[in-house]
C-alpha cells in the first residue's frame, strides 16, 4: 500500500519526538541555565549561524515556489523575518538576535565576524542546498525539520536567560517571538505537503530531507556544545 500524506506526517513526528532536540545537552544546558556567561556569548556567536543568514534560507523557497497561492503564503514567512511586522511588534529577527547579544554585553560585530564551527559550516551548506533545490524538498528540511521543534521550548529558555543574566524583555524577545512564529511557519509546511507529495516517490523523498535535515542538525548542535564547553 502507498504511503500516504498522514503517514509521513507520522513518521516525520515521530523522528522529532524520538530525539527531542532540547533534550540534547546543549539546548538542556541552555535551558537549566548550566552554562557561564562566557559559554552564553559563544553560543550566540554560533548559533547565529541561522538568523543573520535567514535571507538565503527563506528567500530562495519563496523564489521557486510554483504555485501563486501557496507562494503566497511563503511570503508571509519572508515577510516576518525580514520586518518582524506579523509577531515583533515591526523588529525584523535578525535585530532581534542582535538585540539578545547586546543583552549579553556582545557587539554586533561580535556576530558578524564570528568564525563559525565546522559542524555550523557544514550544516550551512547543506541546508542553503536544500532551500535552492525544488520546492517541496525545500519546503521539507525547513518547515517540516527546522522549524518544527522549537515551538514550547524557547519561552523557557527565555526566562532562563531573564532569571539568569538578568535579561529584559527586549533581549529576550528573540526568542519568545520563535515560540510563536516558528509554530506557524511550521504548519504551513504540513498543509503544503498535501499540494505538493502527490506520488510515493515525492513522500519517500519528504521523509529523507527531514531525517537528513534533523541528522545535520544534531551534528551542528554537537559542534556548538564542544566549543560552548571549552570557552
Amino acid at each position: 500500500m502507498a504511503l500516504t500524506n498522514k503517514q509521513v506526517l507520522d513518521k516525520i513526528e515521530k523522528l522529532h519526538s524520538d530525539n527531542p532536540f532540547d533534550e540534547h545537552p546543549l539546548w538542556a544546558g541552555l535551558i537549566a541555565g548550566t552554562y557561564n556567561l562566557e559559554q552564553i556569548r559563544e553560543f550566540t556567536r554560533q548559533f547565529g549561524i541561522i538568523p543573520l543568514h535567514n535571507h538565503n534560507y527563506h528567500g530562495p523557497i519563496y523564489v521557486n515556489c510554483p504555485d501563486p497561492k501557496w507562494r503566497e503564503m511563503i511570503a508571509e514567512v519572508v515577510y516576518e523575518e525580514g520586518t518582524g511586522r506579523l509577531y515583533a511588534n515591526g523588529v525584523p529577527h535578525n535585530q532581534l538576535y542582535v538585540d539578545f547579544a547586546e543583552g549579553l554585553g556582545m557587539k554586533r560585530e561580535d556576530l558578524l565576524n564570528a568564525a563559525y564551527c565546522p559542524g555550523g559550516l557544514g550544516w550551512q551548506g547543506w541546508y542553503q542546498d536544500r532551500c535552492n533545490g525544488t520546492f517541496l524538498e525545500a519546503v521539507s528540511a525547513h518547515m517540516l525539520a527546522a522549524e518544527a521543534h522549537g515551538p514550547g521550548v524557547f519561552r523557557h529558555l527565555a526566562q532562563t536567560f531573564k532569571d539568569k543574566f538578568g535579561l529584559d524583555d527586549k533581549a529576550v524577545a528573540f526568542w519568545v517571538v520563535h515560540d510563536v512564529a516558528d509554530e506557524d511557519h511550521s504548519g504551513i509546511g504540513k498543509e503544503l505537503l498535501d499540494s505538493f507529495a502527490t506520488t510515493e516517490a515525492a513522500r519517500l523523498q519528504v521523509l529523507a530531507v527531514v531525517e537528513k535535515t534533523l541528522d545535520m542538525t544534531f551534528h551542528f548542535y554537537d559542534d556548538v556544545q564542544r566549543v560552548v564547553d571549552a570557552a
